[in-house]
């Protein structure tokens, strides 16, 4: 049985560490990782959306979670954006894999 730990988010919910390539919520994933955005939840409004799409948050793009406290911080292609809770809590991502080095490689 693998070992799991379960964290609190802003919004009284329990979040328990999840494998790769499962959707969560911004706000549940820990600060330091790097995950990709899948969608924005339907609670996000159409003009908000559009402002998050103009500042490079976009479905398959890369992040960094960089702050979770008192606002989610995250770096997208070198430019720090931060969310307020209510709207990082709607916003679902997948934590990236992490990439092997491998020695054999040519």
């Amino acid at each position: 049985m693998a070992d799991c730990s379960i964290t609190s988010c802003a919004f009284s919910c329990e979040i328990a560490m999840t494998p790769l390539n499962e959707r969560i919520r911004l706000t549940g994933t820990p600060v330091g990782r790097r995950a990709r955005l899948t969608e924005f939840g339907d609670e996000i409004d159409v003009l908000q959306r559009e402002q998050l799409l103009a500042y490079g948050l976009s479905a398959n793009q890369a992040i960094t979670i960089l702050q979770q406290n008192p606002m989610t911080v995250v770096l997208c292609d070198h430019m720090e954006l931060a969310l307020e809770h209510a709207v990082a809590h709607h916003i679902w991502v997948e934590e990236e894999k992490r990439e092997k080095q491998s020695a054999t490689d040519s």
